[in-house]
């Protein structure tokens, strides 16, 4: 059945290479998926120095870079999913989200995780549309 599905791959060297099995974002249609960003420089290929706003900020710029790639904006984005390794982190985190969108700010989810990638205390994965 996914044969069926026009679906392309989005790549970009702005963002952290997949380290596995997965795309950085898949076009399908008109929404754009991309997948969970951590806060890896693409520059240095490791985690950005400091704590909670700097890797919510990374991550972030990783998910905007693969939109550009595919000719979007975070304003196209519509949901947002954000995953903290400590639900104490959400008002530091909210904080730097919050300067990367606005009104109508995207539909939210952020939850608490035992564990993120390479020890991440955030990752930040995202919908968007050209519509």
């Amino acid at each position: 059945l996914l044969n069926n599905i026009n679906m392309k791959s989005i790549h970009t060297d702005n963002a952290p290479k997949a380290f596995g099995p997965y795309s950085q974002a898949i076009k399908v249609g008109n929404f754009v998926f991309c997948s969970g960003q951590v806060p890896i420089d693409p520059a240095t290929n490791s985690f950005v120095m400091g704590g909670i706003k700097e890797q919510t900020r990374q991550s972030l710029l990783n998910a905007q870079s693969i939109l550009l790639e595919a000719g979007l904006k975070l304003i196209n984005v519509v949901k947002t999913t954000v995953f903290l390794s400590d639900m104490s982190n959400f008002a530091e985190m909210n904080e730097v989200y919050a300067e990367f969108f606005t009104q109508p700010y995207p539909a939210r989810s952020a939850v608490a995780v035992k564990e993120l990638p390479k020890g991440a205390l955030v990752e930040i994965e995202c919908i968007a549309t050209a519509d």
